[in-house]
């Protein structure tokens, strides 16, 4: 009888060993990387909010005309530089030089008129001064006459005579003080400068001045222009846009922060960006201006109506306005539009929510139209001087 022999069982436990070991690792690797999300969250990310959700946002100042007229020159083009106070569009002048000429010979004729009503002032006076010994005279020639009378030296009607003289000299004595108030009512605690009619006719000047000087459009700010619509030729009227000027020192960001990312916002809070331009290796340091006071369907042309029975709720952003450092903006310009990646630094909690208190000073400011004012007033004080006693 043959006795069978059960051949060796393979021998598996070398490679549970192996599986065993590889799970330790793979479980030692997700737990250390767990461990590591977790240290990261809690130290570094939950103290971050960011969004792709970002555009660069600027002023856009557009140049209009303040009076009509055609175009005779075109200062400056697309992409090109300009200064404020530069001449971006001339019109053409001749009208409003016209209308100012006329206005500076009717100052000058107003000036001399009301040169006149002064002179008049004092001619009543002297008038004033003559009549009063006309009529004392009169009245001592009729008291001296009543006195003859009843001796026969002067006869009654020499006596009406007199009589006659004297009430003329008193009529002539009271048609010049009423020619004298009637003058003063004109000239009366004025100067020649702030005359009723002077000033009227200034005023005058003062606005043909200003539409003369408003044919050559400039300027306000400095910056770069574009879309440039005027053309040569072209008649336009105030207010036509005629290209525009884009303060690239001035922009900023406007993120779009979904409504759960704002709890820990707060104003002067710091903030990293990158451009899409730049890429990753240059970074804008900024700082949160303002947190929106309203969603963007908020302030939609056609905000969104919830009131039906399709709902679906959407989480909603608001814009948050950052400021971009000066410095970075002058080595890397921006241009308006770019995409932009935000990343706020929420752990500072010190500034407020929103705005504490009002602007002290304007925000923006220009002195490009300061100097037209002064130099009519300098104009209108040059011809009242021109025409003074004694000037030519």
């Amino acid at each position: 009888m043959t006795t069978a022999i059960n051949p060796p069982a393979p021998a598996a436990a070398p490679k549970n060993g192996k599986r065993k070991r590889a799970l330790i690792i793979l479980a030692l690797v997700v737990l250390i990387a767990a461990i590591a999300w977790l240290l990261w969250y809690f130290l570094v990310a939950r103290w971050h909010e960011g969004t792709d959700d970002a555009y660069v946002q600027g002023n856009i100042v557009t140049i209009t005309p303040q009076t009509q007229g055609t175009v005779v020159s075109i200062g400056a083009d697309d992409g090109m530089k300009v200064t404020a106070g530069q001449v971006l569009v001339q019109l053409d002048p001749n009208d409003a030089r016209v209308a100012y000429e006329q206005a500076a010979a009717n100052l000058a004729n107003t000036v001399r008129q009301v040169r006149g009503l002064y002179s008049a002032v004092d001619a009543n006076h002297a008038d004033i001064a003559a009549r009063r010994v006309a009529v004392d005279k009169a009245r001592e020639d009729v008291a001296r006459r009543s006195g003859l009378v009843a001796t026969g030296a002067v006869s009654a009607e020499e006596l009406a005579h007199a009589r006659d003289e004297l009430a003329a000299a008193e009529a002539a004595l009271a048609s010049s003080r009423e020619n004298l108030s009637k003058n003063n009512a004109l000239v009366d605690e004025t100067t020649l400068i702030d005359q009723p009619q002077v000033a009227a006719a200034a005023a005058q000047l003062r606005s043909a001045y200003l539409n003369l000087e408003r044919t050559a459009i400039v300027a306000p700010v400095d910056g770069y222009v574009a879309k440039r619509s005027a053309q040569l030729g072209q008649r336009v009227q105030p207010g036509v846009a005629l290209l525009t000027v884009i303060p690239l020192d001035q922009v900023w960001v406007e993120a779009n922060f979904k409504e759960t990312q704002l709890a820990q916002m707060r104003i002067g809070q710091p903030v990293e960006l990158h451009s899409d331009l730049y890429g990753k290796d240059v970074r804008f340091d900024g700082h949160l201006v303002s947190l929106g006071l309203g969603t963007g369907s908020a302030f939609a042309l056609l905000p969104a109506q919830n009131a039906s029975g399709n709902w679906i709720k959407i989480v909603q952003r608001v814009p948050v306005r950052i400021s971009v450092d000066a410095k970075q903006l002058h080595d890397h310009p921006l241009r308006l539009g770019l995409s932009m990646h935000t990343d706020v630094a929420i752990r500072d909690q010190s500034g407020p929510l929103l705005a504490a208190a009002p602007p002290a000073k304007p925000l923006l400011a220009t002195q490009a139209y300061a100097k037209q004012l002064a130099e009519a007033d300098a104009r209108i004080q040059k011809i009242v001087r021109a025409n003074l006693p004694g000037r030519g």
